[in-house]
């Protein structure tokens, strides 16, 4: 049975494992890394994120995660917020069968549920259509400097 669920903390090593298989995906190759489990795990402690998991019969087969952004409080208004959605992440072969639709539907309704302005993310190419059918569109009002870091 497919379930929809806030990650928990016992969810880590299948977090580890569904973000290795997505950047395999998108090498074409595993990658040897001894230090990523221990490299995740800080990431994890250091980066306050509301994590999702697509669960099916036990088995974490999809995720994504939300960061929450609270605006700076202005005289006589009070604070709001913005979430930006990343690293969301079905394995290929449920794909295409509501799994992404249901992470995103759980997405919208925490942002909804915590009076959100709006939801912001950085769409891959193949993902720009899943998003826009749900109503997500571009944004003109965001300005972007880019860096040339490589780690």
């Amino acid at each position: 049975m497919l379930s929809i669920r806030q990650a928990r903390s016992t969810d880590t090593p299948s977090l580890i494992r569904l973000r290795a298989a997505w950047v395999a995906e998108q090498t074409g190759e595993e990658t040897e890394d001894p230090d990523f489990d221990n490299n995740y795990r800080t990431w994890q402690v250091n980066n306050a994120r509301t994590m999702f998991v697509a669960d099916l019969d036990g088995t974490p087969i999809g995720m994504l995660n939300l960061m929450v952004f609270e605006r700076m409080p202005k005289p006589g208004k009070k604070s709001t917020c913005w979430v930006y959605l990343g690293n969301a992440f079905v394995v290929a072969d449920q794909r295409n069968d509501g799994v992404g639709s249901m992470l995103l539907d759980a997405a919208i309704h925490f942002s909804q549920n915590i009076k959100a302005a709006r939801i912001v993310l950085s769409p891959s190419d193949e993902s720009q259509t899943f998003y826009a059918r749900r109503g997500f569109e571009p944004a003109e009002e965001l300005l972007v400097k880019r860096f040339e870091y490589e780690p």
